[in-house]
């Protein structure tokens, strides 16, 4: 739950999380536009009302209206099978941020 706390709900930009988690978000996210922003707020409203946490989906490649589509499918899920998919999502954002670390980290495949 903590490291679902540390994303930015979808279409938006800030959440409890460092500034580089932040960029990676905005960079997996997009720029929404006004109406997808709004409907993204409402989707993301309700996802939070129905299991109590904000709505996590792998964001790299997906424009904001799939991300809306996928959200609205995720609504249908019941609790259970729905925390296993939000965990799948975490998994996939955080090896894709791995990945990035390690890309910054690294020259020719040597530690800075």
């Amino acid at each position: 739950m903590e490291a679902f706390d540390s994303h930015p709900r979808i279409g938006q930009t800030h959440a409890k999380a460092t500034a580089q988690s932040l960029a990676w978000s905005a960079g997996e996210q997009g720029t929404p536009d006004e109406i997808a922003k709004a409907k993204l707020a409402v989707g993301n409203a309700r996802y939070e009302e129905r299991f109590g946490r904000i709505f996590i989906v792998c964001a790299t490649g997906k424009t904001p209206m799939e991300m809306l589509a996928i959200l609205e499918g995720r609504l249908q899920n019941d609790p259970e099978t729905e925390l296993l998919e939000a965990a799948e999502q975490q998994r996939q954002i955080t090896q894709i941020r791995l990945r990035k670390w390690l890309a910054s980290h690294t020259n020719d495949g040597e530690a800075k």
